[in-house]
């Protein structure tokens, strides 16, 4: 029984120091916290002298520094600028030049539009096009875009030849949506202005 008890209070002993042990090492690290980044301590809070005793003209210097908020401005109607694809003259113009063909990627933040293959239905070559859109800035202009125009002309299901056109079909197409951009921008400025 004896050896029992001697072995729960050497347990004690134990847990108390290691509590202990753990204590000092953390407080080391709580203090450190408080160093200001010239390595010296620094208690929490503003140093007085440095902030006026009026409160009111304390809320002001803060706000002028950005540390307040108001709140007005925290339940106000606020918006980021979003520029959604909707917005941007010369995607829209160019989704809508090509909207009868079906489209394999479209990707707005990337910048480019990729068709599939299309034939007219009419067609009996065999004779398939495909339209790749890049776009290298968003502004109307006459190198804005990257238009490429391929052609897939198949004689059986496996024996398929793939070939970029460079005719007059990809300038015919950048000169029509730069046109249709140009309306959509003059769109929407005449909605702005009214």
């Amino acid at each position: 029984m004896q050896t029992i008890l001697r072995i729960l209070k050497l347990k004690i002993n134990i847990s108390k120091f290691l509590k202990t042990f753990v204590f000092i090492l953390i407080i080391p690290l709580i203090l450190s916290s408080c160093k200001s980044p010239e390595g010296k301590f620094k208690l929490p809070g503003g140093d007085a002298r440095k902030f006026p005793a009026d409160p009111a003209k304390r809320v002001e210097k803060n706000l002028k520094e950005g540390r307040g908020f108001k709140l007005n401005d925290a339940f106000g109607q606020k918006g980021g600028v979003f520029d959604f694809a909707s917005s941007n003259e010369l995607w829209r113009a160019s989704l809508d030049t090509i909207d009868f063909m079906p489209l394999l990627s479209v990707n707005y933040s990337g910048g480019i539009i990729v068709t599939d293959w299309y034939s007219d239905e009419q067609s009996e070559s065999g004779e398939s096009v495909k339209i790749s859109i890049r776009f290298l800035t968003n502004e109307i202009r006459a190198d804005a875009l990257d238009v490429k125009v391929f052609s897939r002309k198949c004689n059986s299901a496996s024996s398929c030849v793939v070939k970029q056109i460079n005719d007059e079909l990809s300038p015919e197409l950048t000169k029509q949506i730069l046109k249709k951009a140009t309306f959509y921008k003059k769109e929407a400025l005449d909605k702005k202005n009214n």
